[in-house]
């Protein structure tokens, strides 16, 4: 796979010559990767529209037929008018258009593995952070640490009629298509046709609010014969229909940008524009009682100002049952200096215990090519996690070789309020360490980090002071002691 994403990219900056930026050109490649992977799978598509026709042009033929077939595409009825919604050719030279049919036709795409869309497509995103293009990674969770929490939260159909999933924050669709995946795993890909028929358009749900991305999502499950409901939108500033769900998996967008007002919602309790916040109230929201979620959320979510307020109401109305505090570095190199953790919960029980997993301490920072993300650094997690996806299989701290795994009672939680970054026991000496230091770019982007939410804070009482309210704002500052 990295081979072809090499080459791709290497094609990426001959089209950057043509006025083609990464953004444009990696969309055109969805496009045409999605008319390959449709012929190698026998997916008919509308007359004229599809890959043969399209390697059979030349010149401006070629150019013109693109224009023309993606805007049938579009006003197709259903899920492909829906991706092909708005969808505009970027080539102005049909000689480079040929070029890039050409070196897709080179390799077998169907061959190199389920998602391999979202890999190519995520491949070139991190070619794109890596050589400083802002935003490349808002999209990007790492494929190890989403196929650890479906192993955890076992997202199955075939538990009742009427089994939904949701990632309202959905990027590539990572956290959806591993949970076909999954599914598919399970079953040997030998699915009833009853439940064939209710997972292919009644099961998988998501929201983005990027256009590109969504794209990808929808094409990616087009391509697996699925048929999903991902709306466009802001998940947070808008009034949520009344979808409920049995399993909720999301990694919402880090930062603080567009986070400038707090959201008017009724639903929630907590008044805050911290987007992670907001996030899980959002997530207790389209949860159905006894369903369940995992989401990942960075350090700030469990220090911030008002993440007090929002864990306590997590903990009265939800069983927050484990919390897994993430390596350092797990999301380079996009946020690498960005603290990250997931927390799981299930609706519709009080918080009596809580486990923690500490992955981080005495954990060497996690590296693009020297000390790269690996699947054994979740394996001991999902053990002590256990069987059950609800958090209620028989725990103890024996599980970890290296004192990993703690529970603490609700009281415990409660005498920290609520702060549930303050939960530690294991001193790391990693960071006497020099070989376990993180690169210089790393501490930088933490340190970035630790300020927006500085800023953040102190937004929150000038806001308090010019309201008139002189008692808050020493509470408020108060927040981070």
């Amino acid at each position: 796979m990295s081979d072809v994403v090499q080459t791709l990219w290497g094609f990426c900056h001959t089209l950057r010559h043509d006025g083609i930026d990464y953004g444009d050109y990696i969309e055109q490649l969805t496009y045409l990767l999605f008319f390959k992977m449709a012929d190698e799978r026998n997916i008919e598509l509308p007359k004229g529209c599809d890959w043969p026709t399209l390697i059979s042009k030349s010149g401006t033929d070629l150019r013109d037929d693109y224009i023309d077939i993606l805007r049938t595409l579009g006003k197709q009825r259903g899920l492909l008018g829906d991706i092909f919604a708005g969808a505009q050719s970027r080539f102005n030279n049909p000689v480079n258009l040929k070029k890039l049919l050409g070196v897709i036709d080179e390799t077998e795409w169907t061959a190199l593995g389920i998602d391999i869309k979202a890999a190519a497509f995520e491949g070139l995103l991190e070619k794109a952070a890596s050589e400083g293009k802002k935003g490349a990674g808002q999209y990007f969770t790492p494929r190890l640490l989403i196929k650890a929490i479906v192993r955890c939260m076992k997202p199955d159909p075939r538990t009742n009629k009427e089994f939904t999933i949701c990632d309202p924050a959905c990027g590539t669709g990572g956290f959806i298509v591993s949970s076909y995946e999954w599914l598919i795993e399970q079953t040997k890909g030998a699915l009833e046709r009853d439940l064939a028929k209710r997972v292919k358009s009644k099961t998988y749900f998501g929201n983005e609010l990027v256009e590109r991305p969504r794209r990808l999502t929808l094409m990616n499950l087009y391509l697996h014969g699925l048929e999903p409901h991902i709306a466009l939108g802001d998940t947070i500033y808008t009034i949520p229909s009344g979808d409920r769900f049995d399993v909720v998996m999301t990694n919402p967008p880090f930062g603080t940008k567009g986070a400038n007002q707090a959201p008017t919602r009724d639903d929630f309790t907590i008044s805050t524009s911290n987007k992670q916040l907001n996030f899980i109230q959002h997530v207790m929201t389209i949860l159905k009682p006894e369903g369940r979620a995992a989401v990942v959320v960075p350090d700030n979510c469990l220090f911030a100002d008002q993440a007090g307020e929002v864990f306590k109401i997590l903990t009265e109305d939800c069983n927050l049952h484990t919390v897994l505090r993430l390596p350092n570095g797990t999301f380079t190199p996009y946020s690498p200096g960005t603290k990250t953790n997931v927390i799981f919960f299930t609706k519709g029980h009080k918080t009596e215990t809580m486990w923690l997993y500490d992955g981080r301490s005495n954990v060497p920072h996690i590296t693009k090519k020297d000390r790269p993300l690996v699947a054994e650094q979740f394996a001991e997690f999902e053990k002590c996690y256990g069987a059950d996806p609800y958090g209620s299989a028989k725990r103890k701290s024996g599980d970890s070789k290296e004192d990993r795994w703690r529970s603490f009672s609700i009281d415990e939680v409660k005498s920290r309020d609520f702060k549930i970054d303050s939960l530690k026991w294991l001193k790391d000496e990693s960071m006497d360490d020099p070989d376990g230091m993180a690169e210089p770019e790393e501490l930088a982007t933490g340190a970035i980090s630790e300020l927006e939410e500085a800023v953040q804070q102190l937004n929150s009482i000038i806001e308090l002071l010019e309201n008139g309210d002189r008692a808050e704002p020493m509470t408020a500052a108060r927040g981070r002691e």
